[in-house]
């Protein structure tokens, strides 16, 4: 089938990545993608390789939320009238785009799917999860009117419920990782930092992140002198955290890594993976640091507490993540059967339910099954 996915290339962040998996996999298995992204002539160029891309033009981009320019609606529908694909999926950007999707794919019948990838919080303990449920309350009419809205966990659908959105609109399909790719194997990394005990974050340098509680951490328990603690990424609390932390003993910081390899070699050399967000949605880069066999630690946000529950790793509160740290990283410091033990149990979670395959395969029953619907709807007309 041909599939027009509307999504992000750049920057960085968990939809770029969920979005390059997705249509590389659909492109595997035979599937015609075309990607329609907010982009500049540059990075247009660098996509034709792979896919066929069309760029829309845009005011505005970042991480969180995207402007279009005044004439993207136009040249959106132009292209999908052009294209002519069997279905359209979305993966949602915080863009004013995703409110007038379903009156463009109905004019031109179109199925519609997308993808909701926003954070959450369902305690709401902090500002950041407060927001994060303003932004759900004023897109969940819009979703409600997707033929399918892919979310990531039961809670997460829950929530959506709250709001109005119909069960029938609602699939459960969980992010997935690549077993094979990202699996447990030789690393340098130990060696090239001098480090016997290794603790990584890996994500963006951003509030929502809550990284300064890991590092407020480790600095209160001055760790010995061969455990280091690794922080991979980058982002707009990067310069302020540096300034604070930047010379504590023990923390390396190896900025933001494009390589694919190079980040799966310091996966494979962790012994203790941390996220301590304070919102998520299925974070995939905790899934990545699971299926290479890394014990994992994360916060009780989003569908990461479930990810981890009954053994998987070990759930923080997002309220206390620096008093829960400071008990368990020198645990993990001086036992390192405990990191053998949760990251075998991480690997197995993710073979079990959270493989790329399984993802895939979830994906084209939807696709099938909202195409099907699609002509029963028209035949009706």
């Amino acid at each position: 089938m041909h599939i027009a996915w509307l999504g992000k290339r750049s920057p960085f962040c968990g939809n770029v990545t969920y979005g390059r998996e997705i249509t590389n996999a659909l492109l595997d298995r035979g599937h015609k993608v075309s990607f329609l992204h907010f982009a500049s002539e540059t990075e247009e160029e660098d996509l034709t390789q792979d896919l066929h891309a069309v760029s829309l033009p845009f005011l505005y981009k970042s991480t969180i939320y995207t402007v279009p320019s005044f004439s993207a609606s136009k040249i959106l529908v132009d292209s999908l009238r052009n294209l002519k694909p069997d279905l359209v999926h979305a993966s949602l950007a915080l863009s004013p785009l995703d409110f007038l999707l379903p009156e463009i794919c109905a004019d031109l019948n179109l199925p519609l799917v997308a993808t909701f990838h926003l954070p959450f919080d369902v305690k709401h303990r902090n500002i950041t999860s407060s927001t994060q449920q303003l932004t759900y309350q004023i897109y969940a009419p819009a979703l409600a009117d997707y033929d399918r809205v892919i979310i990531f966990s039961q809670i997460q659908r829950e929530i959506l419920r709250k709001l109005g959105v119909a069960d029938s609109r609602i699939a459960v399909i969980p992010n997935g990782v690549d077993p094979e790719r990202f699996s447990p194997g030789y690393s340098r990394i130990k060696a090239e930092l001098n480090a016997d005990r290794l603790f990584v974050y890996q994500g963006r340098l951003a509030p929502e992140k809550n990284v300064e509680a890991l590092l407020r951490a480790w600095r209160k328990l001055k760790m010995p002198d061969g455990c280091k603690l690794a922080i991979v990424g980058d982002g707009p609390m990067a310069s302020n955290l540096k300034s604070h932390y930047g010379l504590d003993r023990g923390i390396v910081w190896l900025g933001f890594i494009a390589d694919e390899k190079r980040r799966i070699e310091i996966l494979r050399g962790a012994d203790v993976f941390i996220l301590p967000s304070l919102v998520e949605g299925l974070s995939l880069s905790l899934l990545e640091a699971m299926s290479c066999g890394v014990a994992c630690l994360g916060t009780d946000v989003g569908a990461d507490g479930e990810v981890l529950a009954d053994g998987a790793g070990i759930v923080l509160d997002a309220r206390k993540v620096t008093s829960q740290l400071c008990t368990l990283l020198p645990l993990f410091a001086t036992h390192p059967e405990l990191s053998e033990l949760l990251g075998r149990k991480a690997r197995q979670r993710v073979l079990d339910i959270y493989t790329l395959s399984s993802n895939i395969n979830c994906l084209e029953e939807l696709y099938r099954e909202v195409m099907r619907h699609q002509r029963v709807g028209s035949q009706l007309y």
